[in-house]
């Protein structure tokens, strides 16, 4: 059996067509159809059966594509480790983060992990937890640094942080002189949310809903953390972000926490990976880094 056969394979299963698949392998037709006959000789089993407008994968070759898409991500992990053998920590690391990490863990660990790394290239891709492991599980990613309710299977979590979604207004707003606010006075309010049905904007709407409340009136959707910080800031609208945004914002945009009892979702920070897959001293030196400006936050939060 060989590896170019399982490409091929894989490149007329994506197609579904062996004229576009050669065309694709900028391969004849015929030596692409003499590489499947030779992939199901060597697998004794039919992989693909010809229709009117191409091929079909036969339940083994269905199999078989299952195999073949961790093999490709076992052959990624074995090319990450073969460069870093031959040039030390060169290479590339592709993380993936959330807002709160973007704006305050990343910018001193990329800062240390560049300097004790120069040759590294480091690629950076903002966007919610949900759309990260994700991306982690289909190879795009190394590493992901999000708020996660739990461990994902086949992912392996080490935790950063914990901290709090809470509800914040505009100093100036009418919640925020009162003592004590409720669940129900914040249904009368509009909002400022993040994207749809990630976990946060889940939490709340159940706690509406647990309330015998009509959903969150939301004015404003964005994923972007900071934006809807300002929003909140300059308007009658409120928020849902970890306390830690709302406390850093707190004196430069004259954001408070409202006094509101059973609406606090706790969340974990951590940083994620794929369980078994290969770890480069460059995504090790990162963890290591990323865990130190990670405890420096916490403590800086605790003092204050």
């Amino acid at each position: 059996m060989e590896l170019r056969d399982i490409e091929y394979f894989a490149v007329v299963a994506e197609h579904g067509h062996l004229g576009r698949a050669a065309e694709s392998l900028e391969l004849s037709q015929p030596a692409l159809s003499k590489s499947l006959r030779r992939l199901e000789q060597a697998m004794g089993a039919k992989l693909v059966k010809r229709t009117a407008k191409g091929v079909e994968l036969t339940a083994a070759g269905t199999a078989l594509l299952s195999h073949v898409r961790r093999l490709r991500l076992a052959l990624g992990d074995v090319a990450h480790e073969v460069a870093d053998i031959g040039q030390g920590r060169a290479g590339q690391l592709r993380v993936g983060a959330n807002q709160f990490a973007l704006d305050y863990l990343l910018p001193a660990v990329c800062g240390a992990l560049l300097k004790d790394a120069p040759k590294l290239t480091l690629k950076v891709t903002g966007g919610g937890s949900d759309v990260l492991v994700t991306a982690l599980r289909n190879g795009q990613l190394d590493l992901y640094i999000g708020f996660i309710p739990s461990a994902p299977e086949g992912l392996v979590q080490e935790l950063l942080m914990t901290d709090e979604f809470v509800v914040y207004a505009s100093a100036k707003h009418r919640l925020a002189r009162l003592k004590r606010v409720t669940i129900a006075d914040l249904a009368l309010e509009r909002w400022v949310l993040g994207a749809a049905n990630v976990p946060d904007w889940r939490w709340l709407h159940r706690v509406f809903e647990d309330n015998g409340l009509a959903p969150p009136q939301i004015m404003m959707e964005t994923s972007a953390t900071t934006l809807r910080l300002h929003a909140v800031a300059s308007s009658e609208l409120l928020g849902f972000a970890p306390r830690r945004f709302v406390l850093r914002a707190a004196a430069r945009l004259g954001v408070v926490e409202l006094p509101v009892k059973g609406v606090a979702w706790p969340c974990r920070h951590a940083v994620g990976y794929r369980k078994d897959a290969y770890a480069s001293p460059a995504a090790r030196r990162f963890i290591e880094i990323l865990k130190t400006t990670a405890k420096e936050i916490a403590e800086e939060r605790r003092e204050a």
